[in-house]
């Protein structure tokens, strides 16, 4: 879904997951202050397995954790299934 669908989910029957480019853990607290339920990281994975193997995707696995805290952290949020959606700024839909 894009961000503005994820912003507008109808949380009673939608499973929102987010594939926006996520690079950092900062891109993983953004789209879980937009709604996401999961984020996809297909990109990043590809490119740490094609230079590192197993080890190389373990370590990107463990980077963006590490980044993901630093930023919860840095917000006050306690834990990833409190994030809250004031975190990001409302924007309409572009025409």
């Amino acid at each position: 879904k894009t961000a503005y669908e994820i912003r507008n989910c109808d949380w009673s029957s939608d499973v929102c997951s987010s594939d926006l480019g996520v690079r950092r853990g900062t891109d993983v607290l953004k789209a879980l202050a937009l709604g996401a339920q999961g984020v996809l990281i297909g990109r990043p994975y590809a490119w740490a397995l094609a230079a590192g193997g197993e080890a190389g995707v373990t370590q990107l696995l463990t980077l963006l954790r590490e980044e993901l805290e630093v930023a919860l952290q840095a917000c006050g949020c306690p834990s990833v299934r409190e994030v809250p959606r004031e975190l990001v700024l409302p924007r309409e839909r572009p025409a």
